[in-house]
C-alpha cells in the first residue's frame, strides 16, 4: 500500500484514511482527533480534506496532512505494536519522498529552458496546427504517461499536467521535447512529429 503522495502538490502528504487503516484504527476516530486538534495541526499548515464515499452511502472528510502534521496525528494513537511498525513505515515513506521532490525541482529547472525553446520554435512552425502550443503539449504529455493534461490534472492535482508529473517521468517528457524542437525545426508536420513520438521502441537484437 502506497503510504504517502505527492503528484501536483509537490509537498508529500498521506491521508487520515491510509493513517486509519495502516494503524488499524476506526476513520472516524482519527478524524475526530484532527477535528479536535485542527489548531495545533494548522500550525503545521492549513489542513486540507477531500470528501470521501462511504459504503453507507454517506460521505466523510478524507484529511490531507502533511509530513509534520501526520506526525503530529500519530502522537495521538496508542502506540500498539501496529502503530509503531507504521510510524516507522511512513517515516521510511515521507524520507524517500523527500529525494522525489529534490530530483523533480531539479529536472523541473532543466526543463523550463527546453519548454521556452519549445514554444519559440511553435512560433515560426510553417506547419502548426491549430492551437499549437497547447496541441503539442498534450501530445508529449501523452508520449510520457498516456494521459493529456486534462486527464493528468484530474488524476494527479497540478495545474499544468507538467507539474504532475514524477522526475523520472520529466525526464522522458525531455526527451521528447528535444525531439519536438528537433523536428518543428525541420518544418515536419504534427502528424509525422505524432508518429515520432508513439513510434514502438525497437527491441535489440538477441545475443545483443
Amino acid at each position: 500500500m502506497e503510504l504517502v503522495y505527492m503528484d501536483g502538490r509537490k509537498e508529500p502528504y498521506t491521508l487520515s484514511s491510509i493513517v486509519a487503516e495502516c494503524a488499524e484504527v476506526q476513520h472516524h476516530t482519527v478524524t475526530r482527533i484532527i477535528r479536535k486538534n485542527l489548531e495545533r495541526f494548522e500550525r503545521f499548515g492549513k489542513v486540507g480534506f477531500k470528501i470521501q464515499a462511504m459504503t453507507s452511502g454517506q460521505q466523510s472528510k478524507d484529511y490531507i496532512l502533511n509530513e509534520q502534521q501526520a506526525t503530529l496525528l500519530i502522537t495521538f494513537l496508542k502506540n500498539t505494536e501496529q502503530v509503531a511498525n507504521f510510524k516507522e513505515n511512513l517515516v521510511r515513506a515521507f524520507f524517500e519522498m523527500r529525494d522525489e521532490v529534490a530530483e523533480f525541482r531539479y529536472q523541473r529547472a532543466l526543463e523550463k529552458p527546453k519548454h521556452k525553446a519549445l514554444h519559440e520554435a511553435i512560433e515560426t512552425w510553417q506547419e502548426a496546427p491549430k492551437h499549437a502550443h497547447s496541441t503539442v503539449t498534450n501530445l508529449l504529455l501523452k508520449g510520457t504517461t498516456g494521459m493529456n493534461k486534462r486527464q493528468l490534472v484530474a488524476s494527479r492535482g497540478g495545474k499544468n499536467g507538467i507539474d504532475s508529473l514524477t522526475s523520472q517521468e520529466l525526464i522522458r517528457y525531455q526527451a521528447l521535447e528535444d525531439m519536438a524542437i528537433a523536428l518543428i525545426n525541420l518544418n515536419m508536420t504534427y502528424q509525422e512529429i505524432k508518429g515520432m513520438v508513439f513510434r514502438p521502441l525497437k527491441k535489440a537484437p538477441a545475443g545483443a
